[in-house]
Order: structure tokens, then sequence, then C-alpha cells
């Protein structure tokens, strides 16, 4: 699939319950919103960042595909947030507290949005390698609005101490059995 053709980035994260198979099924449930072919990035064990003390590592990963016609930003974003509480996602009263499901809109396109509900592309994903190193995987050559970079070169630019190691679980694999965090 070429880079011209994606138009949306989704980042996948889970810290609670079977995370790997909530990622990898999550990925899956992505192809609903596309007009065509999912690309995948493998799964990624990452430290919390910005999280409660004791939250637990992370399984991130990331999706990129061309959005189905009738889907604004703002209308997938809805659609993303009704999938997260598919997966059991409730509205968290601690800030970034262990979440089944969590799925950001991190682009769509070149398009740009800033109110109170809704920031495209999302305001810190630059800064945090946990998004930028599956991103990387699945659009590498994507410029990232507002940057000049693409997604690979603010990936090799950035100075993190994030714990950020890739699996050997692809989503064409699926999640070894009764595997947990």
């Amino acid at each position: 699939m070429s880079v011209q053709n994606i138009k949306v980035l989704v980042g996948l994260g889970s810290n609670q319950g079977d995370s790997r198979s909530i990622v990898l099924e999550a990925m899956q449930r992505l192809g609903q919103f596309s007009s065509g072919e999912v690309a995948c990035s493998r799964l990624w064990r990452t430290s919390p960042v910005d999280c409660p003390p004791d939250s637990g590592d992370f399984i991130n990963a990331a999706a990129a595909f061309s959005p189905r016609s009738t889907l604004t930003p703002e209308v997938l974003l809805a659609e993303l947030k009704k999938l997260e509480r598919e997966f059991g996602r409730q509205r968290a009263i601690v800030r970034n507290a262990p979440r089944e499901l969590d799925l950001d809109l991190l682009l769509y396109g070149d398009e740009v949005r800033d109110s109170d509900d809704f920031i495209l592309p999302h305001p810190r994903a630059v800064d945090r390698r946990f998004v930028l190193a599956p991103a990387a995987e699945v659009l590498p050559d994507a410029i990232w609005p507002g940057t000049g970079q693409t997604i690979g070169q603010l990936l090799a630019a950035l100075h993190s101490e994030e714990q950020v190691d890739p699996l050997d679980v692809t989503p064409a694999e699926g999640a070894p059995e009764s595997e947990n965090l």
C-alpha cells in the first residue's frame, strides 16, 4: 500500500486484561472504517508514560488505512471511542489510568483540527517513542503535519528514556494463547 493512498494513522494501546489479544482484535476491527487494506505494525511492549504509579507496561501498535468516504475526522474519532467502549473502556477518574483499549487518531491525512474536544494531529505523539516506533513501521515516509519531517525522521531524532521493545507477534500471526502482559 503506498503512502499517498493511506490517510489515517491510529495508535493502539492496552495495559489491562489480555492486552495482546485486545490490540490484535482491535486491529482487525479497524477494517470496518477502511475503504481497503489496513497496514498494521507489529506489537510493542512499552513502559507507561505519564500514567499513575504502578501502572503496568502497555502493548502498543499502529494501523494505517484509507478511510471510508463517509468518515470525517470527527466521525472517525467518535467511532474509535465507541470501539474502545465495546472493549470495556470506561471513563477514567484518574488521567491515563490503566485501560483495556486506547485508540488515538494520530493523523488524518494532512488535516488539522484544534478545538476543546479534538486536536489533530495528535498533540503529544511526536514526543513519544511508543507512538512513533510502531507508526514508523507502517508510515515511515509520511510527513507529520506542521513539522516538515517524516515519521521516520521524527523517530530517529527523538531523545526519550521510554522502554520500547518490539515483540515477535504480528497481526497475521495472532496472539499466543493465554499469554497476558
